[in-house]
């Protein structure tokens, strides 16, 4: 449908609007593809909509009169995933403008997966069994339900509370965020990090860098905190078993106090916590990276549990950052085929078999949270016309989802994606664009959608609900598979994938084509029938399988085998050290 009028930028601009902002859409639902078009004389639109890999999913052409005309067209997806719009004028040219952080010459938009007929629908017998949470879209529930989210993480600082001086704090049920009352499917993880300048040593704000100057009222406020938290949990979350507390953030960023008074804070924290909420789980030490140095999480757990750490955290919390940074052209499983064993120990899947090896020599079977994890633009970019291409997407969607299921399947609990939308001062890290701000903005929300955000809304949606069977035993280099299973002995769900140093060159230019075959055992020998594959973005298929072998063509980007036999499964993985479940 053409009609005359809109509001132009340059030649020919096009959008997939919604009321939300997000440019996200269910799978086959209906919506509209509208091309705004100004050409200086009768001309024809050339449009196509393009997948993450850069393979084109459908494409047209209609012709436009001159002046400014808004084009609208009927679309309906019965795919899902990320979709990259273009378009041009056949005679006088032009391409999409540069909007935002979004680069020239394309409109994003996502389908998400719609999976019931795959997975079916798992009952929790706890709210805080799920999985994943976010940061970034705090109060933005469309986007945080688009991506499978039910966690962030709420402010509980000393330095918010009782910013102007003691005993200033009166803990009340009422004293949360009308975001968290209106949508109680979102749970809170406490941030405790933050000391105001009243109580801090240097005079001045402080975050994880000094003990309180005043432990006995940091004690007493946290057991304020413990009565909120509580009373909150009660009144709005009835189905949730406990209540989590983050202590520090990223502490060795700067710790400048006392090895004895990292500890103090901590007993001080836990003690005040536990004082007033018996469902506390209190939670350390949040370091940038998991394990393997003397300033990660481990290097920490171990350096202050020799001090008595142990006995003030219920369970531990930290980033998932590998070490040399976390962005495409340093994927976590660089490090794997490396033949210094030294340097194998930064690869993110033995990082996490080392920090669950410390946690467990130092208190057995804790659980683990990350709480945050995220992937940036490879090094060197920056915002622009040209920035980010088509390659840096697909790869920074693979990388960032990698990085989520090895953590989950190395045995965390949870992994809290970062970021919501583009931000300022570090490039790429979100998984949408900020359509309004050229470096990005917080708390945007004129947004579209990169691929990661789509391969997010899959990975959410196939493995929350389920329990970690482990890494699949005796897979070839470079092939990395992990086990899973639905809650309440539910179908097993594996995550499968391929990464070869050598296809993904530190150049920027990734294969989107590289594969291997893999044989997955789904089923006991002499069996055959089917299994259900969903790919990377949600698209559902279905393999046969033969003496209990299921042939899989495997890419950079995860697939996932849905199949039923749990016992081969479980033979065939190795639960991570210390994991009980969720």
């Amino acid at each position: 449908m053409q009609k005359a009028g809109g509001t132009p930028n340059g030649l020919i601009t096009a959008d997939t609007p919604t009321t939300d902002g997000l440019r996200v859409f269910q799978n086959n639902a209906p919506f509209n593809l509208t091309v705004t078009t100004n050409s200086p004389n009768a001309d024809t639109v050339v449009w196509s909509i393009a997948d993450s890999n850069g393979a084109i999913k459908t494409q047209g052409s209609f012709p436009v009169s001159a002046g400014v005309q808004t084009n609208t067209i009927s679309c309906k997806s019965t795919w899902s995933g990320y979709g990259a719009i273009t378009a041009t004028l056949r005679a006088n040219g032009g391409t999409l403008p540069h909007s935002g952080t979004r680069p020239t010459g394309i409109a994003t938009f996502g389908v998400l997966p719609n999976l019931t007929s795959a997975l079916g629908t798992v009952t929790y017998a706890h709210q805080d069994q799920h999985r994943f949470g976010m940061q970034g879209f705090n109060g933005n529930i469309a986007a945080l339900r688009a991506l499978g989210i039910t966690w962030t993480i709420d402010d509980r600082q000393q330095s918010q509370m009782e910013p102007n001086g003691p005993n200033t704090y009166t803990p009340s049920v009422n004293d949360l965020d009308p975001f968290y009352k209106a949508n109680p499917d979102q749970m809170r993880i406490v941030r405790l990090d933050g000391i105001p300048a009243w109580n801090s040593k240097t005079g001045q704000f402080t975050d994880s860098y000094y003990a309180p100057k005043d432990l006995n009222e940091y004690q007493s406020f946290m057991a304020k905190v413990g009565t909120d938290t509580s009373l909150i949990r009660a009144a709005n979350y009835p189905n949730q078993q406990s209540n989590y507390y983050q202590v520090t953030w990223e502490p060795s960023l700067g710790w400048a106090d006392s090895d004895a008074n990292f500890v103090a804070m901590y007993k001080a924290a836990y003690q005040g916590i536990h004082s007033t909420d018996p469902n506390a789980v209190v939670m350390g030490t949040g370091n940038p990276f998991a394990a393997n140095c003397t300033t990660c999480t481990t290097g920490y757990l171990q350096k202050f549990g020799a001090l008595g750490l142990w006995n003030y955290i219920d369970a531990v919390s930290t980033h998932g950052y590998w070490n040399a940074g976390t962005y495409p052209a340093h994927p976590p499983e660089q490090y794997d085929s490396d033949p210094s064993p030294a340097n194998q120990a930064n690869a993110l899947d033995n990082q996490m078999a080392q920090l669950r090896q410390v946690m467990q020599n130092g208190k057995p079977n804790m659980k683990l949270f990350f709480t945050e994890a995220g992937t940036s633009y490879d090094p060197g970019l920056a915002y622009g016309p040209t920035v980010p291409s088509q390659n840096q997407l697909f790869a920074h969607a693979a990388v960032g989802v990698r990085s989520h299921i090895i953590v989950l399947g190395g045995g965390a609990q949870l992994t809290t994606l970062f970021y919501g939308a583009d931000y300022p001062g570090e490039v790429g890290y979100g998984s949408f664009f900020d359509l309004n701000n050229a470096q990005g903005a917080f708390g945007a929300s004129n947004l579209s959608p990169k691929p990661e955000a789509m391969a997010f809304a899959t990975m959410t949606r196939v493995l929350d609900g389920t329990n970690t069977l482990g890494r699949v035993k005796n897979t070839p280099s470079g092939t990395f598979v992990y086990d899973f299973q639905q809650l309440n002995n539910g179908k097993v769900v594996t995550a499968a994938w391929t990464h070869n140093n050598s296809q993904w060159p530190a150049n920027g230019v990734y294969s989107t084509t590289y594969s291997t075959s893999y044989s997955l055992q789904v089923d006991n020998a002499g069996t055959s029938g089917n299994v259900t594959k969903i790919d990377g973005y949600g698209n559902v298929t279905t393999l046969p399988y033969s003496n209990g072998q299921v042939s899989l063509t495997l890419t950079e980007v995860p697939q996932y085998i849905v199949s039923n036999n749990a016992t081969v499964a479980k033979n065939n993985s190795t639960v991570p050290v210390g994991y009980t479940g969720q």
